[in-house]
């Protein structure tokens, strides 16, 4: 049973309602918690806990 963790998010969440335009998840391309206009690498909540935990037991 290989499931990634975006397989377990609701669909319903996917997309934002309303608001500026969000900018993509620059790992997986689905719309982030931030306008496009916020500079810097986004990632959706699932890929930014992902990058936490991977950096969180780096040393």
């Amino acid at each position: 049973m290989d499931r990634s963790a975006h397989d377990e998010v609701d669909e319903s969440m996917d997309e934002p309602d309303g608001g500026p335009p969000f900018a993509e998840c620059v790992l997986c391309r689905k719309p982030t918690e931030y306008a496009e206009s916020v500079r810097g690498i986004t990632l959706c909540p699932v890929c930014e806990w992902q990058e936490a935990q991977r950096t969180a037991c780096s040393g």
